[in-house]
């Protein structure tokens, strides 16, 4: 049967002064479990040895994998620093009067909570061990978690899984979940035999050696303690509602869906609402709802706590109307409101207008649905608004009914919203930097509202509100709500992926005229491949989609080249790693490649130089792409190469034109285009060993979207074609 070990720690004053445990947020909150297992070995010990019985325990504990941990939400206090004497005594003679002079400093920043919640840690293990009950008596004995001050008791029970997970679950602050790798200290096998060993070594420190007639004492740094290092999820916590009709007939009703420019107006309500409700249930913590959930007099301290309401219209193709049908409740790791509390104080509730108080439509109902939020999440390297950003510091000049604004004054006062955007980047946290912003009064999708639309009704003037779509050079992870009202439902940031699978990087400096295309593409092409090897464990070997190769290091030759193709793009100074499914229309989906391209994105991280041999030392960045403009992807009729196309095959009696004819249209049909109207051959030649190559300009009866690589080398750079005006 499935058990749980689960340690509940009380500390006695509410305060814990540990530090660099690394978690994010307050410094050294919560304990660590390997600082966890030390107190315990400190509770088992008895003077300077551990029984049998306990040290069959804890090696037992060391083995069963980092646990789950729940702790309740701190508060950290301000940093103090204090200068204490060094134990180094000798250093100034003995003399004490001297202490002064090697004084060394200590920091404490202490974290704040509430005494009565205890942090739990729960190890999972199966099957049935004696050794379980034997740590909980040694948690019994525990009596310090943390510096000398933090002052702690234990106590230990064993219980079925889904009870573990029932109490947990019950605790009213975050849950964190191990994670993979990390930096947080964890017990692992051999952590007891080396803290045993630490110890040892701390009581032999100082020794007398005797050199000839002499003596001297030396130092020796005793061994540091063994641990596993494990990352542990502290991101936000999410609540999920949906809008829906009340029906008694029905008792899930349907959905009541809500203006999409009304985004501010329905979240304000909503917050005033369950303020109000949690304010009469908990009159004792009104002010606490005051500031994290209201905003009134809440400090700069504060919004590390602070709850965020999110409208979450519906998307997903050119023609879903997006409107808000849902509400995501964003509570922060560190929100000391308890989670349940808001849960109930959410549900049920109807959606009124702030100014009329009029009651509207529909009441949140709450879901575990969550597939339309998850939308929102990214990551992604591009995003623009769905409802627009408020942007104070970028307000536009108010026109007349006669007035009329110069094309320089417009300049200035989009720049100004750009540079506003990148401070509000850095308020919302987000380190990447943006390589491109754009800011307009039209929204950027099809079925959204201009800017005006969002005002009525807020505190926002409509001048303040900007459309954005914004580019980063690394993939950043949503949701993304940015600008002045990202508290209020503006801001809201949808992740755009125009082509998923095509990563692009611009040639910013080391680029001549007479360089080849095939060199750059060569050279490209063995980057990739190097730093996906890299990213990959020791001795496994490149997937196919890397190198277009089997197992056996034969070509793969199913007919579909399910592998990536680099594409080089010299007359707009770029290069491009294409994932299969653009390049073999329907028969290679994305969601066949996505696992395998992903490990491609995160190797070309950080890439910023490409040795390219004869070509030089190429100096790349990432980019972004605009489809409805860029020649090699938006819609035309008339397609011209941009690097060479070569014949997959050799043609007998046919002349070289009529076997480039012959051989792209055949390519064509493999890649599931249509039948041009016209091939025409622009210009031919052969190579050193005698293969024919081309330039071709193909013309088709309906406009086509791109990309379009054709022929023997598509995977290598060759037969590269753009749109042609």
């Amino acid at each position: 049967m499935s058990q749980s070990l689960l340690i509940a720690v009380q500390f006695q004053e509410g305060r814990y002064h540990g530090q660099d445990d690394g978690f994010n947020g307050a410094d050294g909150w919560p304990p660590s479990p390997g600082r966890l297992f030390q107190a315990l070995v400190a509770a088992a010990a008895c003077g300077d040895r551990i029984p049998a019985k306990d040290e069959r325990a804890l090696k037992w504990l060391e083995k069963i994998g980092p646990p789950r941990i729940a702790m309740p939400p701190v508060r950290r206090g301000r940093a103090v620093t204090l200068y204490v004497p060094n134990n180094d005594l000798d250093a100034v003679g003995g003399a004490p009067a001297r202490v002064g002079e090697i004084r060394t400093s200590k920091q404490w920043r202490p974290c704040f909570f509430d005494s009565a919640e205890s942090v739990l840690y729960a190890w999972d293990f199966e099957p049935e061990s004696e050794e379980a009950a034997r740590i909980c008596a040694i948690a019994g004995r525990l009596y310090q978690l943390g510096r000398g001050i933090d002052m702690a008791w234990a106590s230990g029970r064993v219980l079925e899984q889904r009870e573990a997970k029932t109490v947990l679950e019950s605790h009213p602050g975050p849950i964190l979940q191990p994670r993979g790798d990390g930096q947080i200290a964890t017990p692992r096998a051999g952590t007891l035999d080396s803290l045993v060993t630490r110890h040892q070594g701390n009581c032999m420190r100082l020794a007398t050696v005797r050199v000839g007639r002499k003596s001297r004492q030396e130092f020796t740094q005793p061994p540091k303690a063994s641990f596993r290092y494990t990352g542990y999820d502290t991101s936000p916590r999410y609540l999920h509602f949906e809008l829906r009709h009340f029906e008694l007939r029905n008792l899930e009703g349907r959905f009541a869906p809500y203006p999409l420019a009304s985004a501010a107006l329905l979240i304000t309500g909503l917050r005033d609402d369950v303020a109000a409700r949690l304010k009469k249930s908990l009159p004792e913590q009104s002010a606490l709802f005051k500031k994290l959930i209201v905003g009134r007099d809440a400090g700069p301290a504060d919004l590390a706590q602070r709850i965020r309401l999110m409208p979450i219209p519906s998307v997903g193709t050119r023609y879903t109307d997006p409107s808000i049908r849902r509400i995501a409740v964003e509570v922060p790791p560190d929100c000391p409101i308890r989670l349940d509390d808001l849960q109930w104080a959410f549900s049920g509730l109807e959606p009124h207008d702030p100014e009329t108080g009029k009651i509207l439509p529909g009441r949140l109902v709450s879901t575990d649905d969550s597939r339309m939020a998850d939308r929102f999440r990214g990551p992604a390297r591009a995003f623009w608004s769905v409802t627009p950003l408020a942007l104070s510091r970028a307000k536009r000049r108010r026109l007349g009914i006669a007035d009329k604004k110069a094309a320089n004054e417009r300049n200035q006062e989009e720049q100004r919203a750009a540079s506003a955007v990148v401070q509000a980047l850095r308020h919302a946290g987000i380190r990447v930097s943006p390589i491109d912003v754009r800011v307009q009064r039209e929204p950027f999708s099809g079925r959204g509202e201009r800017v005006e639309a969002f005002a009525a009704g807020t505190r926002f003037p409509k001048e303040t509100l900007w459309h954005v779509k914004v580019s980063f050079a690394e993939p950043v992870a949503g949701p993304l709500v940015l600008g002045d009202g990202r508290y209020l439902g503006l801001g809201l940031m949808q992740p755009h992926k125009p082509m998923p699978g095509v990563l692009v990087f611009t040639i910013a400096e080391g680029l001549s005229d007479a360089t080849d295309p095939a060199l750059v593409a060569r050279a490209a092409r063995r980057a990739m491949m190097a730093r996906v090897q890299n990213s990959l464990p020791r001795g496994k070997a490149l997937p196919a989609h890397v190198t277009g190769h089997e197992k056996d290091g034969k070509p793969a030759r199913d007919g579909d080249h399910r592998h990536i193709a680099v594409a080089v793009d010299l007359p707009r100074r770029r290069l491009l790693y294409i994932a299969p499914n653009w390049l073999q229309r329907h028969r290679v989906q994305w969601r066949e490649v996505s696992k395998e391209h992903a490990l491609v994105e995160r190797a070309l991280e950080g890439m910023d130089v490409l040795l390219a041999g004869k070509a030089g030392r190429l100096v790349i960045a990432p980019s972004v792409l605009d489809v409805d403009n860029d020649p090699l992807f938006a819609p035309a009729r008339v397609w011209e190469s941009v690097t060479d196309y070569r014949v997959t095959r050799h043609y007998r009696r046919l002349t070289e034109e009529e076997a480039l004819q012959a051989d792209v249209l055949a390519e064509l049909r493999r890649c599931n285009w249509p039948v041009p109207q016209s091939v025409e051959i622009l210009a031919s030649f052969r190579g050193p060993r005698g293969g024919l190559s081309g330039r071709l300009r193909l013309t088709f009866a309906v406009v086509q979207s791109g990309p379009l690589l054709l022929g023997r080398t598509a995977h290598k750079g060759g037969g590269l074609f753009a749109s042609s005006t």
